[in-house]
This record gives C-alpha cells, structure tokens and sequence, in this order.
C-alpha cells in the first residue's frame, strides 16, 4: 500500500516537473523575443547626430552614412524613394 502510495506521488511530481519545464521553455523563449524587440527599439532611440546640410548621420564610431543606410542597418525598416510635390515644382518645375 505505502509502495503503490509512493509510486502514485512520484508520478504526479514527475509530471508537474515536466510541466513546469515546459512553461520555463516557453518563458525563456518570450523573454529572449522581449529582449530582442527591446534591443532594436533601443537602437533607435535619443538623439541622432544628423548633418544639416546633407543629411547623413553620424554613428557612436564618428562614421557618417546616410540617414537610408543608417535607420536600414538599425532597424527592419525598408526605404523606397520618391518626390515630394514641394520638391517637385522646385526641381522639375516643366513637369507642371
């Protein structure tokens, strides 16, 4: 009786160990994705050091690069380009 008792226990202490590894798993794996987003998120925050003239942005190594390439490689932001309607009429005023 005390043998099938014990046996019974251990079972149920088997499973709850199992379970709660599982939880542990999937608690790790949202807090690396946490991190991940949090990481990203930092990489974009404060102030940028940006060029008044032409624009490019300075990183914490003193390079310069443009301010597409700079939030591309800090982000999953992705550029296309176009022409504002201000820019238009200044630039390519025949286009009118």
């Amino acid at each position: 009786m005390i043998f099938r008792d014990l046996t019974k226990a251990n079972e149920k202490l088997s499973k709850e160990i199992e379970r709660r590894k599982e939880s542990e798993a999937v608690r790790e794996a949202q807090f690396a994705d946490l991190q991940k987003a949090q990481d990203e998120i930092k990489s974009l925050e404060g102030i940028l050091p940006i060029c008044m003239h032409c624009k490019k942005i300075r990183d914490d190594k003193d390079n310069w690069a443009p301010i597409e390439v700079y939030i591309h490689k800090h982000s999953e932001a992705e550029f296309s380009h176009g022409i504002c309607p201000d820019c238009l009429v200044k630039y390519y005023p025949e286009y009118q």
